[in-house]
């Protein structure tokens, strides 16, 4: 077990922030879809061979921030480290509301997987694009990231499975050019855990099976994080990914911290109940030392920031891993 505190972070393990190019939208066409897929990318301005990272918004009850005008704190900050940050807007985002193609009670958290592995099919369209991107992007380091319904995307790209609520089938969305993840207060198990409201409005959640998803991740968790209206188990409910899935899996607990890990949705959100700043530069920072580790074997950012945080005397949390 490992504690930290806000100064393990007052100097950053990585090179100077890089200028970061922003371009949205991107259109991707989707036959089959209900509209066509919406991203946004974001990319540091040089560099090559540039790994990925697909990041999915929540279901927050704003209605920009749950699509890809959202997470500015981590996809700005991941793309000024070296990663090219890739945000779709899901089926499920308020942004669509007003689309009558798009049907407003649908669960789609079959889509939202879906959307991920169709970018990943479109690489080509999208450096086509982005000119400024022509032949930068490494398809062979490609990272998943997801913040709440986003957590639970990523958790089935990671190898989670679930039970068709139609029909009972075991779907499998597993996708293995996704190579690490992180989840970020990704909902729990299914069962006895959920209320009655989730049970009614999110059934899919109910046969959650983590023993499947293989894929190194790190699950990052609030302990004040309660999720009352999806969950009766409390803030350990979002730790489940990680104690009931196999390794390689590590678990940051951000003590103090509610379903917005400080903020992560977006800059001075309103909704935001936990709002601290320099808890989501530690977000920020720990997951990209977590996922530069992952996807480029033998780089020690993740061990130098652990190990620079033993000593810390004012923590903010702790890492486990398995």
């Amino acid at each position: 077990m490992l504690v930290m505190s806000a100064s393990a972070y007052a100097a950053d393990t990585f090179s100077t922030p890089a200028p970061v190019l922003s371009v949205s939208p991107v259109v991707l066409p989707s036959p089959g879809r209900a509209v066509d897929l919406r991203v946004r990318i974001s990319a540091p301005v040089t560099g090559s061979d540039l790994p990925v990272i697909l990041l999915s918004h929540g279901l927050g009850p704003s209605n920009n921030l749950s699509s890809l005008n959202g997470y500015a704190p981590l996809a700005n900050y991941w793309a000024a480290h070296g990663f090219v940050v890739i945000q779709p807007t899901h089926l499920d985002s308020r942004t669509l509301s007003a689309s009558p193609q798009v049907p407003v009670a649908a669960a789609h958290w079959r889509t939202r997987a879906e959307d991920m592995t169709r970018i990943l099919d479109r690489f080509d369209a999208i450096e086509a694009a982005v000119p400024q991107l022509a032949g930068r992007l490494d398809a062979s380091r490609v990272a998943v990231a997801g913040h709440s319904m986003g957590g639970h995307t990523a958790s089935l790209l990671l190898g989670a499975r679930l039970a068709d609520p139609h029909d009972g089938t075991e779907v499998d969305l597993a996708e293995p050019r996704i190579k690490a993840g992180v989840l970020l207060a990704a909902p729990g198990r299914g069962g006895d855990a959920l209320t009655a409201f989730t049970v009614e409005n999110y059934s899919f959640f109910l046969t959650t099976d983590f023993s499947r998803m293989t894929t190194p991740a790190l699950v990052v968790a609030g302990d004040k994080d309660d999720s009352a209206f999806l969950t009766v188990r409390g803030p350990d409910w979002h730790t489940d990914p990680y104690l009931l899935a196999p390794g390689p899996k590590s678990l940051l607990t951000l003590f103090g911290a509610e379903h917005g890990l400080g903020g992560v949705s977006g800059y001075d959100v309103a909704e935001t109940t936990d709002e601290n700043p320099e808890r989501v530069a530690a977000v920020a920072r720990l997951t990209c030392a977590y996922l530069r580790s992952e996807l480029y074997p033998g780089d020690p950012a993740w061990q130098t920031a652990r190990d620079a945080l033993a000593t810390d005397t004012d923590p903010v949390g702790q890492v486990t891993s398995k």
